[in-house]
């Protein structure tokens, strides 16, 4: 996705990169109002008249971000190998921008209603993106009531516990080379842990 210099973004959109910021660092109830338009460089006014209250501001923040996801989850390639471009697509989302990271770690660790929700969302694309390895695979692999959660552990999970992980690691865990590795180990656990059956069967 193209980076945006933020003197070149509307003012709507320029509250909500902020916002976006402030909310991976700090999280929503330690951010006000008033700090997000200063970083923005505009008027707290400004903020009810683009998205109504605080609660409104977030929303926006959380429809950008399920936004890049599904679009991002949308580009993805058949062809060159539905697992391999999902651990991509993790490389580009997660391994490139730390403040999405720390915004995903804020919300879904902070025990709300929205937060909730937000998960909820992501379990929902999760489900997609199972049934579209299942229909790959030409039958039904794993447990589906479960496999999404499962993926989305595999996925979210260094993310949420990025800052424990790391010590115990000898590079940078969103490095390329470790996102790389780290992608292939999920690739082979999913596809022979869920699939192997089926690729035994192709094989023999």
């Amino acid at each position: 996705m193209r980076a945006v210099a933020k003197s070149d973004l509307t003012g709507r959109a320029r509250l909500r990169e902020a916002a976006l910021e402030l909310f991976a660092e700090r999280g929503f109830e330690a951010t006000s109002t008033r700090a997000v338009a200063a970083a923005a460089g505009l008027s707290p006014a400004l903020v009810t008249r683009h998205f109504g209250s605080k609660q409104g501001l977030r929303a926006a923040v959380d429809e950008y971000v399920l936004d890049r996801i599904g679009g991002e989850l949308r580009d993805l390639d058949p062809g060159e190998g539905l697992m391999a471009s999902l651990g991509e697509v993790s490389a580009r989302l997660f391994g490139a921008d730390p403040v999405l990271r720390g915004y995903l770690r804020q919300v879904l660790l902070e025990d709300s209603e929205a937060s909730a929700a937000l998960f909820g969302r992501l379990l929902a694309g999760a489900r997609a993106e199972v049934e579209r390895l299942s229909e790959a695979y030409g039958e039904q692999g794993p447990d589906e009531e479960w496999a999404p959660f499962q993926m989305l552990c595999l996925i979210l999970g260094p993310l949420l516990l990025e800052r424990v992980m790391q010590p115990n690691l000898r590079e940078p865990m969103f490095a390329p080379d470790m996102l790389a590795r780290r992608s292939a180990a999920n690739q082979q656990l999913l596809l022979r842990g869920y699939y192997g059956r089926l690729e035994e069967g192709a094989g023999g």
